[in-house]
């Protein structure tokens, strides 16, 4: 574990990169098409969006420094190791096409911005699989320290330039204030609905959560002395993400968008030249830029923690690991983060229509799950003292979320 930083900056160091992994180009290209569609009057929707996940994300926190465990290590080792057995192939079957999508929105954004090939497929797949190796160069060879620094600039270009761009297309401070203060819901000939669950369901990632945990323990955070600590560091970076979902959604109540994923963003750079010239249009997509590929380094760097842990998990013979921060040296996370690299480069080749559902069904199916484990294990007082339990607000906040997102896989199932 490493105790190296110190100061408030380096404090919101994990909750920066929870928020930088969890905004990806389908994120942000939901904002700006459900602002495109409903206007500001939704803005309100990213904030309950991000405040939902905010919960989620604290709960695990408030386990893990309870226990010790990261949530994956409470949930074999206190519900069983089947559960472990089936989060394994879910894990393997995620990440092939998180990355895929990842991929193939970096190639288009980048080739967006530079023009080198004739064919816009051809340019897609080499940046793609071009920005997929450097990611897996920088985690290889800087660790978690390289990575961290990366994604606080990331990050950094991320929300100046969107904040940037939305500031220049400002709509009114009374109409940006009625958004955010008034819950509203448009008609929009009957897309309203589905459009406004699409802001909260998509803002703030989904199995990426989990990764926190990994990252408090690469930052030296154990006990229950860091609660507070890491309850501002998550605030500040789920406040990183409502914003992020503001300004996307003002940048797309301004003009009229089509497409979807990377390609709805290439498209709407290009019609922020009218308003905001050349200028406006390269800012935009300089955001984007960040944008994606901080979610891919994200995903490159953490989700090998995941399968590391599990595999760790179900090897156990009766004795448990020690609370230590997984070795990213071992054959498992290396393996799964070349595996993660490079087989998923398949994926540029292929239209992406039906994999795009299958895999926000995938995560739209993750965060209930989520929830119904920090409902059992933050529940009971002799697993986590009464200071770490689940106060009646957060279990009814839990269980809200439970039903929403079983509900919004259950429209995504259904193609609604």
């Amino acid at each position: 574990m490493n105790n190296r930083n110190t100061g408030i900056w380096a404090a919101l160091g994990p909750g920066l990169l929870v928020a930088a992994t969890g905004i990806g180009a389908g994120d942000l290209a939901t904002a700006s098409f459900t602002g495109s569609i409903l206007g500001t009057a939704v803005l309100w929707a990213a904030v309950v969006g991000a405040f939902l996940k905010y919960v989620v994300t604290e709960g695990l926190a408030r386990w893990q420094l309870a226990t010790g465990d990261t949530l994956l290590e409470g949930v074999v080792r206190r519900i069983g190791r089947p559960v472990g057995w089936l989060f394994l192939p879910y894990l393997v079957i995620w990440s092939f096409f998180v990355a895929s999508a990842l991929m193939s929105a970096s190639g288009v954004t980048l080739h967006a911005m530079f023009p080198l090939f004739d064919d816009p497929v051809h340019g897609k797949v080499v940046f793609g699989a071009l920005a997929s190796l450097v990611g897996l160069g920088l985690v290889l060879l800087g660790g978690y320290a390289l990575f961290d620094k990366v994604m606080r600039v990331c990050i950094g270009i991320m929300f100046v330039t969107v904040i940037v761009t939305a500031v220049l297309l400002w709509p009114g401070t009374g109409q940006v204030l009625k958004g955010l203060v008034v819950p509203a819901i448009p008609d929009a000939g009957g897309q309203g609905l589905s459009w406004t669950v699409a802001l909260m369901g998509g803002i703030g990632g989904t199995l990426t959560v989990l990764c926190y945990g990994y990252w408090i323990r690469e930052e030296g955070r154990a006990g229950g002395d860091f609660l507070k600590t890491c309850r501002i560091d998550l605030a500040a970076g789920y406040l990183i993400t409502a914003l992020f979902g503001i300004a996307m959604v003002i940048i797309g109540s301004t003009i009229e968008i089509e497409g979807r994923g990377a390609t709805l963003l290439v498209r709407l750079s290009e019609q922020l030249v009218e308003p905001l010239g050349q200028t406006g249009k390269w800012l935009f997509l300089v955001g984007a830029a960040g944008a994606v590929f901080s979610s891919l380094l994200g995903v490159w760097q953490a989700v090998p923690y995941l399968f590391a842990d599990t595999l760790g998990l179900l090897r156990e013979d009766g004795e448990e690991r020690a609370d230590a921060a997984i070795d990213t040296r071992s054959t498992a996370y290396r393996g799964y983060l070349f595996a993660l690299a490079i087989v998923p480069m398949a994926g540029l080749f292929w239209r992406f229509q039906e994999i795009q559902k299958l895999y926000a069904v995938i995560g739209a199916t993750f965060i209930p799950l989520l929830a119904i484990a920090l409902l059992v294990l933050n529940g009971r007082a002799e697993w986590v003292g009464e200071r770490f339990r689940n106060r009646p607000a957060t279990v009814v906040v839990l269980l809200a979320t439970l039903a929403f997102f079983l509900w919004i896989g259950w429209r995504t199932l259904r193609g609604q």
